[in-house]
């Protein structure tokens, strides 16, 4: 009997930490969190940039959304609250393969992508979308905060301040 019971208090316990699962992202293509690869910052200094492709694995149960805000971390006035734009991806399950997402537009993205808010730069630094690094090449620390987001529009769970790269 006594061996039933400690059974069955694994089981639980398995289960109950299997709910839990955290969140997880792998940077996709040339990314790898250490410096924005060759092209990929903005159309000012001679780039074509893109979002990382990423994959999410960890999801909790109840994800409709990835909202994605873009930082600049070594320019204060683009380094919080999407700096760089705030982009949502469509998701379900447990896991998700978010598909880069073309800079300065916001327009023709990927299917169920969508800018939640444009990037606050200015001048000749405003993007309709995601502004691509665009530091001039001068070592800023690019990153992304990562929110899983449930269909009542509450953030169930995020990854805060995950490196895509230096520029």
């Amino acid at each position: 009997m006594k061996h039933l019971i400690i059974s069955t208090s694994i089981a639980v316990f398995l289960s109950v930490g299997a709910a839990f699962a955290e969140m997880q992202v792998t940077l996709g293509a040339a990314w790898d969190g250490e410096r924005v690869p060759t092209g990929q910052h903005c159309t000012l200094f001679g780039g074509n940039g893109s979002t990382p492709p990423m994959r999410i694995t960890g999801l909790p149960a109840g994800t409709v959304m990835i909202i994605a805000e873009y930082n600049d971390r070594s320019y204060q006035p683009l380094s919080r609250n999407g700096g760089h734009g705030t982009i949502g991806y469509q998701v379900s399950g447990g896991s998700a393969d978010l598909p880069a997402v073309p800079g300065l537009t916001a327009r023709n993205l990927p299917r169920g992508v969508q800018v939640v808010k444009k990037a606050r730069g200015t001048g000749r630094y405003a993007s309709d979308g995601y502004l691509p690094p665009c530091s001039g090449g001068r070592g800023n620390r690019y990153s992304v905060d990562l929110k899983a987001v449930d269909a009542g529009g509450n953030v169930i769970e995020q990854l805060r301040r995950v490196a895509i790269g230096r520029y």
